[in-house]
Parts: structure tokens; sequence; C-alpha cells
């Protein structure tokens, strides 16, 4: 733990020298805390990110894709939640194909992307403000981590993802269903206990 908490400082202050900005000393402090919490290692965290940015990529890269898919990439312990929309199957298709690819990958959970024209930008929105209604209540719950939850709202369903145990898994998914409009909660943790 000690050792994590001194890369993320050495991290910070080479951002600090570097740029000499404030609102990276913000940022790197916030993200220092919340990866000191967070019961993954460090490198799985990275990891993690690495292959949130390597498929946001691929999507990116495929001309097949263009502007008709809505897809939403959370990683969480090599676990890969795809959530929104692609107008074709052969589209969610070639989705699923891409990123099932990446290294470090060792589950896709592709179910969730609906065969459907994108959202209006007024439904992500929605959707956001639901997510910021969730974390704003766990933050003020007793005995819950927060920071070891990640929170994706698509089409008001709730996605939950964490290394947590049981009674916090039912602590943040009783804070999710408590917020107005959310209309179903889905837990994906992986438990500790």
């Amino acid at each position: 733990m000690i050792m994590q908490i001194h890369f993320f400082m050495a991290i910070l202050l080479s951002a600090v020298l570097v740029q000499a900005c404030a609102p990276v000393i913000v940022a790197g402090g916030a993200t220092a805390a919340v990866a000191a919490t967070d019961k993954r290692s460090v490198g799985t965290q990275l990891d993690d990110e690495n292959i949130e940015l390597t498929a946001r990529r691929k999507l990116n890269d495929d001309n097949r894709l263009g502007d008709d898919i809505h897809i939403n990439i959370t990683c969480f312990n090599g676990t890969l939640l795809l959530t929104g929309e692609a107008t074709t199957a052969e589209q969610r298709d070639i989705v699923v194909s891409l990123v099932s690819s990446i290294q470090g990958v060792k589950r896709v959970i592709d179910s969730e992307i609906n065969v459907s024209e994108p959202t209006a930008f007024a439904n992500r929105v929605h959707d956001s403000w639901i997510t910021g209604q969730i974390k704003a209540r766990m933050l003020g719950t007793e005995n819950l981590k927060s920071t070891r939850i990640k929170v994706v709202t698509e089409r008001s369903v709730v996605y939950l993802m964490g290394l947590v145990s049981h009674s916090q898994a039912d602590l943040a998914t009783e804070d999710a269903r408590a917020v107005s409009s959310v209309k179903r909660v889905v837990r994906m943790f992986e438990y500790t206990d």
C-alpha cells in the first residue's frame, strides 16, 4: 500500500515539475486517493484503463462502424462491459470481435448492447445525472467504500462493478435502487468474502 502511494506521489511530482499546473495537482491527488483505496493492484488498474483506451481506439478506427453506434466501454479487473446501441446486429458483432482480442481482456459482456438507433443526447444526459446521484448517495453511505465501485448507466439501467464484500454490494445496490427513474440495477461485482 505504501509502495502504491509512493508510486502515485512520484507520478504527481513529475507532472507538477513538467507542467507546473494547479489542475494537475488536484486531479493527480484525486487519482492517487482513489487508486490507493482500490483493492485492485496499481498494475491491474492501469491494465483496465489501457483496455478501455485500446477498445475505444479500435472502435473509432474501424470504418465499418461509422456514427451509427453508441458504445460505452467499461473495464474492471479484465472484465469488459459494453453498453449502448448498434444499429445492426452485424455492427454489434464487429464491436465484440474488435474488443475480444485485446490483451488482458478476460471476459466480454456484450449482452447489454441494444440493436437500435443510438439514444438521444438528452437520454445520455439523464443517464449521467442518474450516475451522479448514485455516486453522491454512495459517498454518504456509512460502511461503503464507494471508490471501489464503478457505476455505469445506460437507458436508465445501472451497472455496478467492483471488488467488494457482499454487504458492500448490498449497500451499493440499495443506493442505486433509491434513485428515481432507475429501471433496473445489474450487479457485476467480484466478491472478497
